[in-house]
Formats: C-alpha cells, structure tokens, sequence
C-alpha cells in the first residue's frame, strides 16, 4: 500500500475500545509546534538588524503567516474534512519544515522576500492545515464536551510561545557566541539565525509526526458512553440539524461571528506580536522597576501560560454557560481591561503582567471557543471546513493587529527609545475593535431552517 494512502482517513479508524482521550495529544503535539508562530518576537530585533529594514518589514513575515493560515484553512478546509487528520497532519507538517527551511536560505543569502516566502507563505500554509486538521476530528469525538475537547487541543497552539521563545534565545547564544539573551541592544547575527531556523525546522517536523501516528477517527456509530444525543436541544442556539460548508457562508450568523473573531483577534495580536519589546518599553522611564531583557522573556513566558489557559479555562466554561455569553466576557471585559492598560498598566510591572495576561487569556480563549461556537449553529456535517472558512477573520486580523501597533510605534520612535505613551494610540484603537465585535456577538441568532441539510445527511454526520 503506498505510504500516502495509509493515512486517508479509513485506514484511521479507531477499533473498538479505544480510549478518546487518546486524541487530544496528538493534536496537541501538532499545535505546540505551530504555535512557534507567536514567539516571532523573540528575534524580530536580530531581523531588523540583519537585513537593516524596519520593524514594520519584519512584522509583515508574521502577518503573511497568519493570511496564509487563514487562506490555506478556508480553502483546504473541505479536503481536510475528506481524506482525515492523519493525511492532513502530515502535509502541515511537510510545508511548515520546508517553511523554515526556506526561510533559512533567505537569511543566509539576506533575501527578504524567500523569508516571506518560506516561512511566510509555505509555513504559513502548513500553519493553517494543522491548525484545522484536528479539530472537527475532536468535537466528533466529544459531542458531550466540545468545548473542553478543543481547548485542550488548541491551547497547546497559545503554548507553543511558551516553549518556543526560550528555546530561541538558548539557540540563538549556542549559534552566536556574541549574543547575549540579557541585554536589551543585543542581537544575533545571521548564522545563528540560520542555525535557529534549521534546528526548528527539523525538530519540529520530527514532534508533529507523533500525531500523525496516533491521530484516530471515530466510526461511523461510536457515541460516548451513557451520552443522550437528545440532552443538546435543551441549550439555547445550539442545533440539532447540520449546513453545510457552502450553506453556512451565506447565513448572517456566519458573517456576525467572523466580524466578532476578526475583532477579538486583532485587539490580542498585536499584544503577542510585539509583547517582549513592549514590556520593556512601558517601564523604560522609571529606573527602579527597569525590565531587562532576561525579565522580559519570563513575563513573555507568563503571558504565554494565560493565552494557553485562556483556551483550556475559558471554552471549557462555554460548555456550562454558553458560547455567546462566553464571548460576552472576552469582548466587554476586554474593553475595560485596554483601557487600563492604557492609562494605569506602566504603574507597576505586576498590574501589567495581569492586565495583559487576562487579555490574553480572551484572545486564547476566543480562539477555542469558536469550533464548539460553530459546532453549535452549524451541527457537525461539515464543521472543519466551516471553521476553515471562518479562519480567514485570523488571516484580516493577521495583518490589521501587527500594522496597527507597528504603525503607531514606527511614528514614534525607534526601537529601543518608546515608552509606554507611544503605544496609547494604539491600545485605545483596540477598544473600539472589540466595541464592534460586542455588537456583532448581541446579533448572532440561531441558523435559519432553509439552510439546513437533508435529514439523510444529517443522519450521516452522526
């Protein structure tokens, strides 16, 4: 049997008695390795200096990763949901090594646009195909608990930070001697950077095959034990039927919830994107609570933890209270919690640390509610391909969140003078955003009969 069929999906079929809980770390495996994507900040500087551009050039790596993310999911989504996690798992893994290994070659040679190309567009490809390959595989898996099922999974895409950024500055000393991780003006030069994005690409490629060989499906009539089918009519906007992929972009709730994941989204993104060089900015001005750069990896670290909780704590609070009131919370909240962070987060390094870390625990959490979100209005037909539709809010925001901070921060200054006061503009910004997707979340109401599938396909998707 050729090796690519081996990993369509009837050849994935769990035999009877095996354990579901057996699932969430093989998808957990592939989101810790993508979630690199969000340590980008870690060696943003040593990009700047490499290739003597701008910080608004290196952050558009990042946002071409998070369009291809979304584009990839939307259109790939459908063929996901045919040939399985455990095909799907292993191109994401093929495209996001071959990422790094091509973005390798574009520093070695001070190519820009091979960076842009490698990790952006072909990484940013098996970002998106891995983000989406093990999702509708988990919610079909825990009908009872979708939203504990993907917060599990996703949340290892928060954490991926979390083991990334330390294991970036660790290889970035080993590869370049003259690199030193505790000095802020300190940055490496291009053979550790090409050395790191070597050794990511490898190891990880390696880490992501573990879920390829233990990616299972359910089959056709498996139901968890002693679970009622029955019991999810009783839940406010949640449906008992099923719409298709192609029904689902032409219903109104669609749209409402891909404005209020574009706004959720593009309010926390340009907190990651740029968390390291910001902690220290808003504490630049007052000598004692000066933050070095050893510090600041750590409270990076620390924001990391709540954007990985956040998706575990929060979306399995969604099971108990609801996906729309959970984004109540992630959207109201948020706004508050910018605010303060605008006007009193400099004041001491703690109150900055948990303002910014409980916003972040929304970003997260928003991002592993959403599957259950959908599962909810849509049903499971078609529920990966949907959300691959949806992930294309993450691909706008990709880019509105980085060019917002990074523009207002270009008009100020140069990396290494701000302080806290250059990123005021922007933070109030992000209050508005997430004003616009509060509304949006009021408005979303449960799908429309028209759009519903035949009951032999809805019999079909059980």
């Amino acid at each position: 049997m050729p090796f690519l069929s081996r990993l369509d999906r009837e050849h994935s079929v769990a035999p009877p008695g095996f354990s579901r809980w057996l699932i969430p770390p093989a998808a957990l495996s592939v989101h810790l390795c993508i979630g690199q994507v969000y340590a980008t900040s870690v060696y943003k500087n040593s990009f700047v200096s490499h290739f003597e551009t701008s910080q608004t050039a290196i952050g558009i790596i990042f946002s071409i990763a998070i369009v291809m993310l979304g584009l990839s999911a939307a259109v790939g989504g459908t063929w996901v949901e045919k040939n399985g996690p455990r095909k799907a798992m292993f191109v994401s893994a093929c495209f996001w090594a071959v990422g790094f290994l091509v973005g390798a070659l574009g520093i070695a040679t001070k190519q820009l646009w091979l960076v842009y190309l490698g990790y952006g567009v072909i990484g940013g490809i098996g970002l998106g195909i891995g983000y989406i390959s093990p999702v509708s595989t988990l919610i079909k898996w825990f009908p009872d608990r979708p939203g504990l099922a993907t917060g599990l999974a996703i949340m290892g895409f928060g954490g991926g930070a979390l083991i990334a950024s330390p294991a970036s500055r660790q290889l970035l000393s080993f590869y370049d001697s003259g690199y030193d991780p505790n000095v802020a003006t300190s940055v490496a030069n291009g053979g550790a950077l090409v050395g790191l994005f070597l050794t990511l690409g490898i190891a990880y490629f390696v880490i992501m095959m573990f879920g390829v060989a233990n990616i299972r499906v359910p089959a056709a009539d498996w139901k968890p034990d002693g679970w009622d089918p029955a019991t999810v009519k009783a839940k406010p906007l949640v449906t008992t039927a099923n719409v298709s992929a192609a029904n689902a972009i032409r219903t109104r709730s669609f749209w409402l919830l891909w404005i209020v994941l574009f706004c959720n989204v593009t309010a926390g993104i340009g907190i990651l994107e740029q968390a390291s060089p910001m902690i220290q900015d808003f504490f630049r001005e007052n000598a004692v609570s000066t933050v070095s750069v050893a510090a600041a990896g750590g409270f990076v670290g620390v924001l990391s933890l709540f954007n990985m909780a956040g998706r575990f704590v929060w979306s399995s609070t969604s099971d108990v209270i609801g996906r729309k009131p959970i984004y109540m919370v992630y959207l109201g909240v948020g706004m508050i919690l910018y605010l303060l962070l605008a006007t009193t987060g400099d004041v001491a390094t703690p109150l900055f640390v948990i303002l910014a870390g409980v916003i972040l625990s929304f970003y997260g959490g928003g991002f592993a509610t959403v599957p259950a979100y959908l599962r909810d209005l849509f049903g499971t037909f078609q529920v990966g391909a949907i959300h691959g539709r949806l992930l294309t809010a993450w691909s706008a925001a990709g880019v509105a969140g980085p060019l917002i901070i990074n523009g207002f921060l270009d008009a100020q200054g140069k990396p290494g003078t701000l302080t806290s006061s250059a990123y005021q503009p922007a933070l109030f910004t992000m209050v508005g955003v997430l004003a616009v997707g509060f509304i949006a979340n009021l408005l979303v109401r449960p799908v429309p009969a028209q759009y519903h599938e035949p009951a032999r396909t809805k019999e079909a998707a059980v």
